[in-house]
């Protein structure tokens, strides 16, 4: 996506909408939507692509369409969805996939003012209604460009120990998901390996070591504060497979699960 492309084009807003809940989303041909998170994480799942995870501070362009957009069912999240067209209708718009802000006060507030114009009532005047029109894709325009140009001056501009201290607290608060090494590193704005030097020289491991002891110690928080059988805390910490988490378990703590819960004290 460029700049260029963003000043040939005019967006026209269509609709705009907050919600809380997941749901199935699906754009016509000529629209485009932007998802944007105010508070948790949403995961955005097209068919036949690898889910996105999008979290507060961050907003997604999806190039796929329908797609499911996915709130966690153990946490709170909240959203807003903007879809809009392109001006001329043949414009190169190639605004996809992940977005960063850290104006994340201004869009709550442009976002706020958004939905506010669109719920005005319409008006028998051809003067408001052109006013309202252009107030509302004034607002779009600057939410579009604060996204496009705190994404391109992260991209140009690299912070490597900023990225992986980031990337360190994303895993900390989003364990229980499926992250992977792509994942992290395309988020973290640096190839795979690059990612993986400068995580080891901070933390001491790989990531997989890192996540792998964390989800355990989360595991020995909950058999120690809770009574949930083992099965079920191995899937709340991220394991699809109570197995694995079972011998994990003991690679990490030197028994198993059972023994760990049959030893804890009393509640």
């Amino acid at each position: 996506m460029h700049f260029q492309q963003l000043a040939a084009m005019i967006p026209v807003f269509e609709t705009v909408d907050s919600g809380t809940a997941s749901r199935l989303i699906d754009c016509g041909p000529d629209s485009h939507r932007i998802i944007i998170v105010l508070r948790g994480h949403v995961t955005l799942s097209a068919q036949g692509h690898e889910p996105v995870v999008v979290t507060k501070g961050f907003a997604c362009h999806p190039a796929h369409s329908p797609f499911d957009l996915q709130v966690p069912k153990t946490k709170e999240a909240e959203y807003a969805v903007i879809t809009y067209r392109v001006f001329p209708e043949n414009s190169a718009w190639t605004m996809y996939g992940p977005l960063r802000t850290h104006s994340e006060v201004k869009i709550k507030y442009m976002l706020d003012e958004l939905i506010r114009t669109a719920e005005e009532i319409r008006t028998d005047s051809e003067e408001e209604e052109a006013v309202q029109l252009f107030r509302k894709r004034l607002i779009l325009e600057r939410i579009l460009f604060i996204f496009l140009y705190e994404t391109h001056r992260r991209q140009e501009e690299p912070s490597s120990d900023l990225a992986i201290k980031e990337s360190l607290s994303y895993i900390n608060e989003h364990y229980m998901l499926k992250l992977t090494l792509p994942m992290l590193a395309q988020r973290a704005g640096m190839s795979e390996g690059h990612y993986t030097v400068l995580f080891k020289k901070h933390t001491g491991t790989t990531m997989t070591h890192y996540l792998r002891r964390l989800r355990i110690q989360k595991a020995q928080q909950m058999f120690l504060q809770t009574r949930l059988p083992a099965k079920e805390i191995a899937q709340r910490v991220g394991f699809a497979d109570y197995f694995h988490f079972s011998r994990i378990f003991k690679q990490e703590v030197g028994c198993s699960p059972t023994a760990f819960q049959r030893n804890r004290p009393e509640i």
